[in-house]
């Protein structure tokens, strides 16, 4: 049975793709990676092929077009379950997640299902966003509490799944397939009784390329957000 596995959605992130393996190599051992790219137009395939072609532990999916973000970690959850894999880490290539966090998460699994981040325990956890981007996030993160009533920073997506407890089901009975796929996971796992600890997280601001998310994204959250507390009241 194979034992880690990182999993990084892409799309326009040619810039950060060599950045990334550098620094989890740099920390970690006896891992692979898998690349799900929504055929970027970038070079970020042609980034990640090249990496591929270096290291043996570099596995790539390229999907037609983009699909949403929710959907890649579920498509990279569901490959790295049917591989055999017992812990599956997910996380963002654009350099706001450092690797640093993951060997103390993989360590935390041993005592829980899932280990996520939290970015509201430290004071300085958000320096140099900027103050829109701050507030929207904050904003986000005290409707998603009120709202669902759960305690946790359900909204970020550097996770470990320990696969062993986790029935893969019900991680994909989370619907959405956008930004939404990791608070609504979170709410079905917490109900669920799964054991779900949180580390802090010091998050950098994006320094290469842009955010993929838009304001359409973010109207439609909110929507989303009251169709499951309608459908769970």
């Amino acid at each position: 049975m194979n034992k880690v596995l990182i999993v990084i959605p892409t799309y326009n992130e040619k810039k950060n793709v060599n950045l990334i393996v550098k620094k989890i190599f740099l920390y970690l051992k006896n891992f692979k990676i898998l690349f799900i790219d929504d055929n970027s137009p970038d070079g970020t395939k042609k980034a990640i092929k090249y990496l591929r072609n270096k290291k043996k532990n570099i596995y790539l999916i390229v999907r037609k077009r983009k699909m949403g973000i929710g959907s890649a970690h579920k498509l990279g959850i569901k490959w790295g379950y049917n591989k055999g894999f017992k812990k599956i880490v997910t996380m963002d290539c654009d350099g706001t997640h450092n690797p640093v966090y993951i060997k103390k998460m993989l360590k935390k699994s041993n005592y829980s299902d899932l280990v996520i981040t939290n970015r509201f325990i430290g004071k300085k956890s958000l320096a140099g966003w900027p103050f829109y981007r701050k507030f929207l996030t904050i904003l986000r993160h005290f409707i998603v509490r009120l709202t669902l009533k759960m305690p946790f920073d359900s909204s970020g997506a550097l996770r470990c799944y320990d696969m062993k407890n986790i029935k893969l089901n019900d991680i994909l009975l989370a619907k959405d397939n956008g930004y939404s796929f990791f608070w609504e996971s979170i709410f079905i796992l917490n109900k669920k009784n799964y054991k779900i600890l949180e580390i802090p997280i010091k998050m950098p601001n994006r320094i290469e390329g842009n955010t993929k998310m838009k304001l359409s994204d973010i109207f439609y959250a909110l929507y989303y957000l009251m169709v499951v507390f309608f459908k769970n009241k």
